[in-house]
């Protein structure tokens, strides 16, 4: 039984096909004006890789942000159960999912079976988010995938202490006018996010084995943050993004 999973999230938009439970394909791409015509896009893309067509898919399930605009989708989900469901069959020992998303963040508190026990959610404000990262960034004129790099060469961390993310990037600026060298602007802007996600997190019972989902797991120096400001070790599945989508999968397969 082959089926897919549809996650339409703020930036970014991912689609995950399966086979009786094993991954055929997956893609992911940016998310376009039109939600609809983003969804057709990405799930065309994600048959094509696999070699298959839309016939053979007998069940389809969409979440994130425009899971509602995905017409052709069997049944919609919200994002909490996919992400849940997703991170515990990547990594069976999941109890916790910090998930940093484009425009939210998220914790979940999960059980062995991938159930949803409790949850805490930011999608009120870009701080701690990859929206924040995106912004600083482009204050400091250098591109997200050099982050983890330059943060790695910092020989110190220097305070954020703003949590807005408008009043941050004017503290980025001033650094940097003051000759504050990159690297420790970036080691800063990392324990920043990494701050506003453990106080966020500290408000629901933390478990290991905790688990980093969203674009922004790719930073190793978020991780890296994340886990000085936690006291725990965090596992990042092998593509991060789809763990939503992948959730969405697994839902359209009967219980």
């Amino acid at each position: 039984m082959i089926v897919a999973g549809l996650d339409i999230g703020s930036l970014t938009a991912k689609c995950v096909l399966l086979d009786d439970k094993k991954i055929l394909s997956y893609d992911i791409m940016k998310v376009k004006p039109n939600l609809e015509l983003t969804a057709e896009e990405i799930f065309n893309r994600t048959l094509e890789k696999a070699g298959i067509n839309s016939s053979e898919v007998s069940k389809i399930v969409a979440t994130g942000y425009g899971r509602k605009k995905v017409g052709f989708a069997n049944r919609n989900i919200t994002e909490i159960s996919c992400h849940a469901r997703g991170a515990v069959f990547l990594i069976p020992t999941t109890r916790t999912i910090i998930d940093i998303g484009g425009q939210d963040s998220k914790v979940i508190a999960v059980g062995p079976d991938g159930s949803v026990r409790e949850f805490v959610m930011n999608d009120k404000c870009a701080a701690g988010t990859g929206r924040f990262l995106e912004v600083m960034a482009n204050a400091l004129n250098v591109t997200l995938q050099e982050l983890p790099t330059l943060s790695k060469r910092a020989k110190k961390a220097i305070q954020i202490s703003s949590t807005c993310t408008v009043f941050a990037e004017s503290e980025v600026i001033g650094y940097l006018a003051s000759g504050e060298d990159v690297e420790n602007i970036v080691a800063g802007i990392h324990n920043a996010i990494a701050s506003r996600i453990a106080a966020m997190a500290n408000r629901i019972r933390i478990e290991e084995d905790v688990v980093l989902t969203g674009g922004v797991a790719k930073n190793e120096g978020v991780k890296i943050a994340l886990e000085n400001a936690l006291g725990l070790k965090i596992k990042v599945p092998f593509e991060p993004q789809i763990v939503g989508a992948l959730g969405a999968a697994l839902f359209a397969f009967p219980k």
